[in-house]
C-alpha cells in the first residue's frame, strides 16, 4: 500500500508543509503523498480516527490542536508530554500512532553551530517558547534566561524546566550585552514601531545571534532593528524546515536535503532572507 501523509489545522490552506514534503518525497524517490487536510475545531477526534481508520502513515499537526490532540493518541513522546503539545504524529509497525514534537529541535538546528555553554535570552513564554526552552534543555544547555511581559509566566517556565531564571523585558534589556543568543518568539517582535517591540536592542554583543520563529516576512522588524548592530540574525524559515525534516526522518528513516528547500522556499515567500 503507497504511504501517504498529512498535515491537519484550521486554516490550512496557507500551509508551506505539503510543497516541502511532497518536495522531499520526489528527491528521495519515496512513493508516497502528503496533503493539506482542514479539520473544524469540533471535529478533531473524528479526524484523528479516520486518519487511523484510513491507515494514514504520519501526520503533521499545526494551530489550533498542538495540544487538544493529545488525549486521541494511543502515546505521546515524554519530550512531548513536557511541551504540552504535538505537531507529529507517527504510526508503528504495531499500527500506534505516537505523537511527537519537533518544533523546539528543529529551531536548535536552525541556529546552527552553537555551544551548549552559550548565554540564552528567550524573550515571551507561551507555547512556542515551551517548546524551544525545552529542546534547549535536552540538548544540555543550562544558561537560559526567560524574559516575558507577564513575570509571573515566565517563572512558571522557568521552574518547570529548573534551569536559568526569569526576568521582566527591562531587565532582560538593561543586561542583554550578557547573551550569545536572543531569541523572539513574541507577537511584539512583529509590530511596525520601535518602541512597540519587546526590548531595545542597543547593548547586543557584537558577536551575538539574533533570530525571530516568524519567517513571514522574511525579515521582521525586530530582526531588522537587530540588523543595525551588525549581529548574525535568523528567521524562523530554518526552524519550519528543520522541524518538517525531522518529522520526514520519523516517518521515512532518512534525513532530506534542509538547505536546498530554505533556498526553495525563499523564492516561494519572496523577499530579502537575511542570516548572515
Amino acid at each position: 500500500m503507497k504511504k501517504w501523509f498529512a498535515v491537519i489545522g484550521n486554516p490550512i490552506s496557507h500551509s508551506l508543509s505539503p510543497n516541502m514534503h511532497e518536495t522531499w518525497l520526489k528527491q528521495l524517490s519515496i512513493e508516497a503523498s502528503y496533503i493539506p487536510i482542514q479539520v473544524e475545531q469540533d471535529h478533531l477526534e473524528q479526524a484523528v480516527k479516520s486518519l487511523k481508520l484510513l491507515g494514514c502513515s504520519g501526520w503533521n499537526v499545526t494551530v489550533p490542536f498542538k495540544e487538544e490532540i493529545i488525549p486521541f493518541l494511543d502515546e505521546v513522546d515524554d519530550s512531548a508530554k513536557g511541551i504540552g503539545a504535538v505537531n507529529t504524529v507517527v504510526k508503528t509497525l504495531e499500527n500506534k500512532y505516537i505523537g511527537y514534537n519537533t518544533d523546539g529541535l528543529g529551531f536548535i538546528e536552525s541556529l546552527g553551530s552553537i555551544k551548549s555553554d552559550h548565554n540564552i535570552l528567550m524573550i515571551g513564554a507561551g507555547g512556542a517558547a515551551r517548546g524551544i526552552a525545552h529542546a534547549f534543555k535536552s540538548l544540555g544547555f543550562t544558561q537560559l534566561t526567560i524574559a516575558n511581559r507577564t513575570l509571573e509566566k515566565a517563572k512558571v517556565l522557568g521552574d518547570e524546566l529548573k534551569i536559568g531564571q526569569a526576568v521582566t523585558l527591562e531587565e532582560a534589556e538593561n543586561t542583554l550585552n550578557k547573551f550569545d543568543i536572543v531569541v523572539q518568539t513574541t507577537p511584539l517582535g512583529m509590530k511596525n514601531n520601535d518602541a512597540s517591540l519587546p526590548i531595545k536592542l542597543n547593548l547586543l554583543k557584537g558577536n551575538a545571534i539574533v533570530a525571530d520563529i516568524v519567517y513571514n516576512p522574511l525579515v521582521t522588524p525586530f530582526l531588522e532593528e537587530a540588523k543595525k548592530y551588525n549581529v548574525q540574525t535568523i528567521n524562523g524559515l530554518g526552524m519550519l524546515v528543520h522541524q518538517g525534516a525531522l518529522a520526514f526522518s520519523y516517518w521515512n528513516g532518512v534525513k532530506p536535503d534542509t538547505n536546498g528547500m530554505i533556498q526553495q522556499l525563499i523564492e516561494q515567500i519572496g523577499g530579502n532572507y537575511v542570516n548572515r
